[in-house]
């Protein structure tokens, strides 16, 4: 197969492209003879998975701009015409946040949907995530795209593809998606020159938004205590589009309105007062609780810019902040849906809630002891939302679905997470408990007094070359020759191979191992010989085999440790957790910090690897 030339595909992509800003790039790269950079932005093109795209907005066939936006949407139109029964009639939601380019690439979408003969239900303006897989289940329509890069830096921009169901797709959908593109990658219409005013395109702004505050309200519990709270809290968007939608929130629950952060308040694309615009980083919510420490007010929330995560600190009794982590939040909005379940009579057997499988294992404990179902997925809210949905399909209540990356998705209205709806059901929360002269601090440390104390490590190690990482994870799974490290002989006869993992972690027993790579899963590990024959059908797992890295082990201290690659930045990521069931936070933390060393010295060989 002949390779085309840098110099060819740049005169390819001018003789496609009518973007004078990207054009006026390839023509710079050309007269400079720079093929180096010419490669990098137009050799391969940019992948669509499940999360749909999410990329840098430049030029080339590998970056998001307004030809591969084009080329996307040619090719999701076909293949949801040929998939979606009465996809044109049903037709498709489009809305976009406030970044660089968001605006036209939502309308360009709109372009090859109604090139296509789709109705376009269309949101004008810009919006938070939540807003188009709520209209897409409420319309029925075949599906949905969302122009956002969530919390990503300022030069990123996305392309979220939500399906029929008013979920994000998940594989193969995003399969037949990527070869659909393909077939129609050559952009065939740029004009967006009064696509409002086309008669397949209705704004479903006012109705949808109607419906969905209306939707949330079943969520609130005791309106008079919520009007008469007096309650404080300092609110941020993180110069997001969230503040007007989660002012309409809150007073829909009678929630008096936020003390806003001003210098963050408005929608801004270039985030001027933050390095990177997502709640969970160190230094993120600085402003919010400066201001919050100037008038005495002890509760920060915020949402990050497309508005579908939430983040919360508070003020403890000796005055420092304690931030909320993800797991955190989500075991508070677990007991207290749990709470809102029981109030409505929901049997707690048909009470369902789950979260990702990197999460916290604190859900799946309050599960066992408390009797509602519960349930892990793979990571992403693709997984999760359609295992919520097919829960409810068999009867059971959508409780809660969570990641430990602050996404919370709260009944059944949004097939995603929701972070307008998350903070109004917090600070409704916070209200109750401010009347009885409690924190949502306190009410963390009942859970843990009744559960048990979860801790966490997660973090990442940088490994910028794909070889050294393949060979980290071929270490852990097929072993080395190191005398100090007990490892499992686990001969699959059908496969051929041998895994050899390791059997101690930090000094502490593995009891579970499950490795999604080559499609293992052993429980009880430590309790078994450590060499065996598993013939074909043994062991397997019950999630789907990936191509990317994935191993989880458990040991016999309440430790879990999951590392996986990332998709998307070079970076070999973990998350660690122990649990003390006693409640001894000393052990815990102890117990984390040898494993988290361990991690690093036995696993990563980080020193060695200069990681």
């Amino acid at each position: 197969m002949t390779t085309i030339s840098t110099l060819d595909l740049a005169q390819r992509w001018l003789a496609e492209d009518k973007d004078p800003k990207t054009r006026a790039q390839i023509e710079g790269l050309v007269a400079s003879g720079n093929e180096e950079q010419l490669e990098l932005l137009l050799r391969t093109p940019i992948e669509f998975g499940t999360a749909g795209l999410r990329a840098r907005m430049e030029a080339g066939y590998s970056r998001l701009n307004q030809l591969t936006v084009i080329s996307a949407s040619q090719g999701l139109s076909a293949y949801a015409e040929r998939t979606v029964p009465h996809a044109l009639e049903r037709g498709v939601v489009i809305g976009h946040d406030h970044r660089h380019n968001s605006h036209v690439f939502a309308r360009l979408t709109a372009r090859a949907f109604l090139d296509r003969g789709f109705r376009v239900h269309f949101f004008p303006q810009i919006g938070p995530t939540p807003q188009v897989p709520f209209a897409v289940k409420q319309l029925k329509a075949a599906c949905g795209v969302m122009i956002t890069a969530s919390h990503n830096p300022k030069n990123d921009n996305g392309y979220k593809v939500y399906w029929e169901n008013g979920a994000q797709i998940k594989p193969p959908l995003d399969e037949g998606i990527a070869a659909c593109i393909e077939e129609h990658r050559e952009p065939r219409s740029w004009d967006v020159e009064g696509i409002e005013h086309d008669e397949r395109v209705e704004d479903v702004t006012v109705p949808m938004m109607d419906a969905y505050f209306a939707e949330a309200q079943k969520l609130v519990q005791d309106v008079e205590l919520n009007q008469s709270t007096l309650l404080q809290y300092v609110y941020t968007p993180m110069h997001g589009v969230g503040a007007p939608f989660a002012a309409r929130m809150l007073s829909s629950f009678g929630l008096p309105p936020f003390v806003a952060v001003p210098e963050q308040e408005q929608p801004d694309p270039d985030f001027p007062t933050v390095s990177f615009p997502n709640p969970e980083e160190k230094g993120a919510l600085d402003m919010a609780k400066s201001l919050a420490d100037a008038q005495n007010i002890g509760l920060v929330i915020a949402n990050d810019p497309d508005a579908d995560r939430f983040a919360a600190a508070e003020k403890q009794r000796d005055g420092s902040w304690l931030m909320f982590t993800g797991d955190q939040l989500g075991a508070i909005f677990a007991a207290y849906v749990l709470e809102m379940a029981r109030s409505a009579r929901v049997p707690d057997a048909k009470l369902a809630m789950v979260n990702s499988t990197v999460s916290s294992r604190m859900l799946e404990t309050m599960a066992r002891v408390e009797g509602f179902y519960y349930a892990d997925t793979l990571t992403g809210f693709k997984w999760m939302a359609n295992e919520l949905e097919a829960l409810q399909n068999q009867g059971y209540f959508i409780g809660l679905g969570y990641e430990e990356a602050i996404g919370y998705m709260i009944h059944d209205h949004v097939l995603d997470k929701d972070g307008v709806t998350a903070l109004a059901v917090f600070v409704q929360l916070a209200a109750r408990l401010h009347a009885k002269g409690q924190t949502v601090g306190d009410y963390l440390e009942s859970l843990y007094a009744k559960y048990g104390y979860y801790t966490s490590a997660n973090s990442y190690f940088l490994c910028p070359d794909p070889v050294k990482m393949d060979q980290i994870f071929l270490r852990i799974r097929y072993g080395t020759a190191e005398p100090d490290i007990e490892r499992s002989e686990y001969r699959r006869t059908h496969t051929g191979d041998v895994l050899r993992y390791p059997l101690t972690i930090g000094g502490f027993p593995v009891s579970y191992i499950r490795d999604l790579t080559v499609g293992f899963e052993m429980r009880d590990v430590d309790k078994q010989a450590a060499s065996l024959d598993i013939a074909e059908g043994e062991c397997l797992p019950q999630f789907p085999v990936s191509s990317s890295h994935m191993i989880t082990f458990e040991t016999r201290n309440g430790g879990r440790l999951t590392m996986r690659t990332s998709g998307t930045e070079p970076k070999l990521k973990y998350y660690l957790e122990v649990r003390n069931s006693s409640n001894d936070r000393t052990k815990a933390a102890q117990d984390l910090n040898t494993m988290s060393q361990a991690v690093a010295a036995e696993l990563v060989h980080a020193k060695e690897d200069r990681l």
